[in-house]
């Protein structure tokens, strides 16, 4: 039975893991969200690894609910095996976190060139290819937008004036829609850069804020570990 100061740590500690039960619901929210209005809308447009991202966040989030369970029972059972087995679940969540973190740092640069060759290499394929043109639909619909730089690259593509019809926002599916029409003048590039970098800072905003919480959480286990294995050495 611990007693003391350590009494105030299992109470914190078990407090902890109510929080870190909802951090983890927090991060399976955003990588539900990230998956579902910003990867697999747009998957033509960015690499496999990218897509990746935010199924592992989904994945973190539902291993670190589960973990958690075994904080709380620990802590209130004063079970010394169960909070070990929580320490090391946490740190190795940390490692992958913190690896996944500086791979995404790393790999934000590479944005502008992903989007460059994805962007101009798909055009091409908008009237062959029908999954495709639903990426492109989605994006210029959805970002306002035409075209990888603006309307004029699709006169790359169709070598006339004709625009995709969700280049005009008010034009029917019925090829009305063409550089005489009003349209959409903004740059597809830019709205998706600015979408991708947008989603990756809060990916990375949320799994720094949950390994700088984890930590602490690694910290309370050990020293309530440490102290309830003493006093069974003792009895």
């Amino acid at each position: 039975m611990v007693s003391g100061g350590m009494t105030c740590v299992k109470y914190l500690l078990f407090c902890f893991n109510l929080l870190f039960a909802i951090s983890g619901l927090a991060i399976l929210v955003v990588g539900v969200i990230a998956h579902l209005h910003v990867y697999s809308q747009y998957s033509n447009f960015v690499y496999p690894s990218y897509q990746a991202a935010p199924i592992i966040l989904i994945t973190v989030g539902v291993i670190i609910f589960l973990i958690s369970f075994f904080g709380c029972c620990g802590a209130v059972k004063e079970n010394h095996c169960m909070i070990i087995t929580f320490s090391v679940l946490l740190a190795i969540i940390l490692v992958a976190e913190t690896a996944a973190g500086v791979v995404g740092y790393i790999n934000r640069n590479e944005v502008e060139v992903m989007l460059e060759n994805k962007l101009n290499s798909t055009m091409y394929k908008y009237y062959t290819n029908s999954d495709i043109r639903r990426t492109w639909d989605i994006a210029q619909h959805e970002l306002n937008c035409c075209g990888m730089h603006g309307p004029d690259d699709w006169h790359k593509v169709n070598n006339n004036d004709s625009l995709p019809h969700t280049c005009c926002p008010n034009a029917q599916n019925d090829g009305s829609c063409n550089k005489n029409t009003e349209h959409s003048l903004n740059s597809c590039f830019n709205a998706l850069k600015t979408l991708l970098m947008k989603y990756a800072s809060l990916i990375g905003a949320v799994g720094l804020g949950i390994a700088g919480f984890q930590v602490l959480g690694i910290i309370f286990a050990c020293s309530l570990a440490r102290h309830i294995r003493k006093e069974y050495e003792t009895v």
